[in-house]
């Protein structure tokens, strides 16, 4: 394991073989990927050997449930060729999210059944949260636990989000625990702050405890820490302070 980054944070400062030179240089070993990303490659396999070349790995990648049901023999090829190992579905558009129990639980086996191809390839597969997913349903049930009910779902749990949708992450943590493989560490400015940045911060510079959830975390067989900026105004600078605050806290793998 080593402190890794979502690439979808750097999607506005230029291409990426720049911006892998510069994680690699800031002690990460890993980044996380997007679905967009590999649209924009020319062969996979020269990716590999930039990376190969750098010192920096593509751990895990997020990719769209409508590519996981079209493609799953591509997207295991393109583990193969890349080593990545887990693959997270990220995302549902506001028109296709269920507002009942019952469109949740067949959203899950939707889920859940597109990916067996990857579980049974041996790659870990699961379901990435923003706030939606914790918003309640008018039953005063969320739709996450609705989604991981009756499968095997893994989950990576994006911390920030589960606060933005109201809810406590401890409590949260402590329910899907042992669902949990991957972790994206990122901020919150306070209120009226960072409007620029759609009031994220910098990790480590906002109103997360991150000291109390890697304590709870660390505790988990958490494969994945991926430090994450939604929207940042400059990915360097929010890039060192990931990388600072990982070195900061105890129980993260740097």
């Amino acid at each position: 394991m080593t402190i890794s980054y979502q690439l979808y944070s750097s999607r506005n400062f230029g291409p990426m073989p720049m911006t892998l030179p510069m994680l690699a240089d800031l002690g990460y070993g890993a980044v996380e990927g997007f679905g967009g990303l590999f649209e924009g490659i020319e062969g996979v396999e020269g990716l590999r050997r930039h990376m190969d070349k750098i010192g920096i790995h593509m751990a895990s990648t997020h990719i769209g449930l409508d590519q996981v049901e079209a493609d799953p023999k591509g997207l295991i090829e393109l583990a193969r060729v890349l080593d990545i190992r887990t693959f997270y579905v990220p995302y549902l558009d506001p028109a296709d999210r269920p507002d009942t129990a019952e469109g949740w639980q067949a959203l899950g086996r939707r889920v859940a059944d597109a990916g067996k191809p990857l579980q049974d390839a041996g790659l870990t597969y699961g379901w990435h949260n923003h706030d939606f997913e914790v918003t309640p349903l008018s039953d005063g049930s969320l739709p996450l636990e609705h989604l991981l009910g009756g499968n095997d779902l893994s989950l990576e749990m994006d911390v920030a989000w589960v606060v933005r949708g109201g809810q406590d992450p401890a409590a949260l943590i402590g329910t899907y625990g042992a669902r949990i493989s991957g972790v994206h560490i990122k901020d919150i400015a306070p209120e009226g702050q960072n409007a620029d940045e759609d009031g994220w911060a910098d990790p480590g510079t906002g109103t997360m405890d991150w000291a109390a959830l890697v304590a709870q975390l660390s505790a988990l067989d958490v494969q994945h820490w991926v430090m994450e900026h939604d929207n940042p105004s400059d990915h360097e600078r929010f890039a060192k302070a990931g990388m600072a605050l990982a070195r900061k806290l105890e129980g993260l793998p740097v």
